[in-house]
């Protein structure tokens, strides 16, 4: 791939380069690496200007094999698998491979520090006052599910699910419901019979729901603090006392302060995109995953399962049953909310910028007087 994108792009990926006429190059696609960084050291040879160029790799648990060089100045990645494979397939130098989080949106990090941890009476403060500036019930944990910019998959199943399990478990709780540019969603859910649902998802077989009991983890194991929590679910099932829960279910549509939604939240309920799991880990956000596209995303999956931070579970049955144990055992929630606090890295992109601007300027005063000024080509 490599060397066919070279043959068919390099001289017109050199052209619009020299056209820019950079000081420092910045890759943020698998795809636009190889060409460019020959392009680069062509035009440096001819200038006698040397261009530096990063890649910055923006997937968390795996990436493509064309993300990793040998030659480039830093590669930056964001967690140890990744590490690994630019060691197997890149063979980078491990004095070119940078160990930071994945650069995400500034408002993460400032949301992190206003909070802090989320498990001490100020993050918890901070949290409810969240809740109170978002309309939402502070006295109400509340569960945050979203399936991207769509609101597309099996959302409105497992909002049916969650609801059910809830209520059955006697369990207060919000559900907000990211419901992206799918307005149709958005009204249904304003509009539906909760009771109906309710209704028919008692219906529901035996037989069904002990197969939803069933853990299919495609060979992945999840952290025995997890695994410990669903077995005390289990385990108080049939209490005969149990009153039904009181349950909003809000749907939202296109949201900008996706931030603030995160600390307000208890538990996330998403799919394995790199970005949406790296944010709620760098809010200590405890994560059910729900599904994931192969290949590209099956490895944040195993990042966070690894990191024991969230679980993943495709059957919208056992997502709302195992999302209620966690409401009702607040010991699991703390324990994932440290969990991913320490997998979080809120302020990687300030960092990355910072070490690329510092290795930039360097080159720019040893290339002599005629870099003046920083231009950054971002590709």
């Amino acid at each position: 791939m490599d060397w066919h994108s070279t043959a068919w792009c390099e001289r017109r990926i050199r052209r619009r380069i020299a056209a820019y006429d950079p000081d420092v190059i910045v890759s943020v696609h698998p795809a636009m690496n190889y060409a460019p960084m020959i392009s680069t050291r062509k035009l440096s040879g001819a200038s006698g200007k040397h261009i530096p160029f990063f890649t910055v790799v923006t997937d968390l648990g795996s990436g493509h094999c064309t993300w990793f060089q040998k030659s480039v100045d830093k590669l930056y990645v964001a967690s140890e698998r990744l590490y690994k494979l630019a060691k197997r397939r890149g063979r980078t130098p491990d004095e070119n491979i940078v160990m930071t989080g994945l650069p995400i949106r500034h408002d993460f990090a400032l949301e992190a520090q206003a909070m802090g941890d989320r498990r001490s009476n100020h993050g918890k403060a901070y949290q409810k006052d969240m809740k109170l500036k978002l309309g939402i019930n502070p006295d109400k944990p509340m569960i945050l599910l979203m399936g991207g910019g769509e609101g597309v998959g099996s959302l409105s199943s497992i909002v049916d699910e969650l609801y059910t399990s809830l209520v059955q478990h006697g369990v207060d709780a919000t559900v907000c419901v990211i419901c992206g540019r799918n307005a149709k969603l958005q009204a249904n859910l304003k509009d539906r019979d909760w009771q109906s649902v309710l209704t028919k998802e008692r219906k529901v077989s035996k037989r069904k729901r002990i197969l939803s009991k069933i853990p299919f983890l495609g060979g992945r194991r999840r952290s025995r603090e997890i695994q410990a929590s669903i077995d005390r679910g289990e385990a108080q099932e049939d209490d005969p006392h149990m009153r039904d829960g009181d349950v909003d279910v809000v749907g939202l549509g296109f949201i900008t302060n996706m931030a603030e939604y995160m600390v307000a939240a208890d538990v996330l309920v998403t799919k394995a995109g790199p970005g949406t799991i790296a944010e709620a880990a760098s809010l200590g956000l405890p994560i059910m995953l729900t599904s994931f596209l192969p290949g590209q995303e099956a490895g944040n999956v195993d990042f966070v399962l690894e990191k024991g931070f969230g679980d993943y579970c495709e059957n919208p049955i056992a997502i709302g049953r195992e999302v209620t144990y966690w409401l009702q055992d607040k010991e699991i929630l703390e324990v994932m909310s440290e969990k991913a606090q320490e997998a979080g890295h809120p302020d990687a992109a300030a960092e990355i910028v910072k070490d690329i601007g510092s290795i930039a300027h360097t080159w720019m005063a040893l290339n002599g007087p005629n870099s003046q000024s920083l231009s950054t080509l971002s590709i």
